[in-house]
């Protein structure tokens, strides 16, 4: 885009670069900071995963009683017992991100008759209760690493636009306008020689 060769534009290139130079190390601090958040989160996502993991690989040593569950009518069976009715979440707020965290899952309140069931039940359904809880927060984990990510691509863009495109753009307008105005003014300055010497010669 041409830029206008005059003071006021050199005096807006002036204020923007300013503007720019001030902005810009806001930009670079909010970049820094959702990384660092970014990987602190995938480290407990990954550290979440494998208790995940372990707790279900831990309902090996349930695999005979729980094939029990498919003798249990329809309407007794453990999924009937374990619902999960709602994620309860938070907000916090991160470099002006609003990212969800996890305080609870709360499950459908079930009655049953404990004659109905052999003993292990009770356990098997904290147990069931246990693991819905680590994927509702693993999930929410999830979801906060896709909002900061998002929030981070964003800033980087921000950042290299002006890094890379906005300031050398400036400086380089500015540079250009100065040399204008400095051809301009000893143009003038010649100009007023040559006037006045024009000027001496005719009156002598």
């Amino acid at each position: 885009m041409a830029v206008k060769l005059t003071k006021n534009e050199l005096k807006t290139q002036k204020d923007q670069l300013k503007q720019f130079q001030r902005y810009l190390p806001t930009l670079q601090l909010k970049k820094q900071q959702l990384q660092i958040v970014i990987r602190d989160i995938n480290l407990e996502l990954e550290s979440k995963n494998s208790e995940l993991l372990k707790m279900q690989n831990g309902l090996d040593d349930w695999i005979a009683v729980f094939a029990e569950n498919q003798l249990f009518k329809t309407d007794l069976r453990l999924e009937n017992l374990v619902r999960p009715e709602s994620v309860v979440t938070g907000t916090d707020n991160i470099a002006g991100v609003k990212i969800p965290v996890f305080r609870d899952l709360a499950f459908k309140d079930v009655e049953f008759n404990v004659e109905d069931y052999p003993l292990w039940v009770d356990t098997a359904v904290f147990k069931l209760k246990d693991i819905a809880r680590l994927r509702a927060l693993v999930k929410t984990l999830q979801i906060q690493v896709e909002l900061l990510e998002k929030e981070l691509r964003t800033t980087s863009q921000r950042v290299n636009l002006f890094e890379k495109v906005k300031i050398p753009e400036a400086k380089e307008n500015i540079r250009v306008i100065g040399i204008y105005l400095g051809d301009q003014q000893t143009s003038a300055v010649v100009r007023g020689k040559i006037a006045k010497k024009k000027l001496q010669g005719a009156a002598s």
